[in-house]
Parts: C-alpha cells; structure tokens; sequence
C-alpha cells in the first residue's frame, strides 16, 4: 500500500491551500480516509476524516468551517481543501488509509500512513 500526499507549500495567512493523497495498492472504494497534522514539538492531531463512500465526513473543531475533505473513488485520491489558513496550522500533514468503511478520528485506528507534506502558514 501507498499514500502519496502532495500540495504543501507557504501561503500566508487568510490563504488557501488544497492538498491531495493519491493512493495505490489497496481497494481505495473500500476504506476509510483521514488527515491528520503533526507540527514541530506536538503530537500528530487529528484533521478530517471521510467514509469509504465519500457520504459521510468527520472533522477537528480547530478546522471546522476552513477545511473541508473530499474523495474520489474513480482516482483513488482523497483532497483536503484548506481555506482562511492560520499561522497554527502549521504542520506536516499526513493521509490516512482505514480498513474499514467508517470515520474516526483516532490515528490508532489507521493501518496505512502517507508520508506528509509540509504546510507552513506565514503571519
């Protein structure tokens, strides 16, 4: 199994970002996706999760109302779309792959990680 997540970059505050997990490896249809954040000094937090449908989404309250998650099935990719960025947002931004259908926020309950891409939100 793969994760590839791609999109980080600096953007001032007030900016947008979207970030995508392209994923290969596993049946993408059947599992459930997540983001989550770790900045420098702090544990990794959850951000958003969606179902394996795409019907169903779950996110932080930090994020709520900026963020918003995505998927789609016929690309095997799962999108963070990031909006009115802050400087706390901050973060190495890590997809998430569930081998199970529904949302959690609980990085123990994921069995497959990405990489991470670096967001870094300027004041």
């Amino acid at each position: 199994v793969q994760l590839q997540a791609s999109g980080g970059g600096l953007v001032q505050a007030g900016g947008s970002l979207r970030l995508s997990c392209a994923a290969s490896g596993l049946t993408f249809s059947s599992v459930a996706m997540g983001w989550f954040r770790q900045a420098p000094g702090k544990e990794r937090e959850f951000v958003a999760a969606i179902n394996s449908s795409g019907g169903s989404t779950f996110s932080a309250d930090s994020v709520k109302g900026r963020f918003t998650i995505s998927r789609d099935n016929a690309k095997n990719t799962v999108s963070l779309q990031m909006n009115s960025l802050k400087p706390d947002d901050t973060a190495v931004y890590y997809c998430a792959a569930r081998s199970l259908t529904g949302v959690t926020g609980r990085p123990s309950r994921y069995d497959y990680w990405g990489q991470g891409t670096l967001v870094t939100v300027s004041s």
